[in-house]
């Protein structure tokens, strides 16, 4: 059985889970998601826990087990508390402003890179070089964050351009000629 699928998934309070054949709906003081899972899971509330079970050992049921029950303790999750990734601008002239929803990204590049959040995205600016990336649902939550992060990936020889926090990026060395230097 997987390890991960028969894990109960505790419902806290103010937070309710309407189940209703494949779909699922999660009702939390963030908001509300909706979701459709496989049909060959089965979800039942007991108590304030959901149970997620699958109907025998194939393959795909045993892939499913564990998907759904993580999709479902996401979602539980995001409603209650939420999601947030935070970005690092990292690089001389590089800055981040907001207007309105949207960033106006300044990258190094001819013009300024304009980004409009995705629906239910909430998008934050601390300083000039921090992006919080905030919601309830932790795959639009991470795609906004992967598209940002997209512009300007780190380069491998200066460091310079967008980051998760706490990402490491490893630095090369430049040409030997460079570093050494011309007699």
């Amino acid at each position: 059985m997987s390890r991960v699928g028969k894990l109960p998934i505790p419902v806290p309070e103010g937070v309710t889970v309407d189940i209703s054949g494949r779909n699922v709906t999660v009702i939390g003081p963030k908001g509300e998601l909706k979701r459709s899972i496989p049909a060959e899971m089965r979800v039942a509330k007991e108590g304030d826990r959901l149970v997620v079970t699958r109907p025998s050992d194939n393959k795909k049921h045993r892939a499913y087990h564990g998907l759904t029950r993580s999709i479902l303790a996401n979602m539980v999750e995001g409603v209650s508390k939420g999601f947030e990734k935070t970005l690092d601008i990292v690089g001389v002239g590089y800055r981040v402003e907001k207007s309105g929803d949207n960033l106006n990204l300044r990258l190094g590049l001819s013009s300024q890179v304009e980004v409009k959040p995705m629906p239910g995205i909430m998008l934050a600016v601390e300083g000039t070089s921090k992006i919080k990336v905030s919601g309830i649902n932790k795959e639009e939550v991470g795609q906004m964050a992967a598209e940002i992060r997209a512009l300007r990936p780190p380069d491998h020889y200066k460091g310079k351009g967008i980051r998760y926090t706490g990402e490491r990026v490893r630095t090369k060395p430049g040409k030997a000629g460079k570093v050494i230097g011309r007699e």
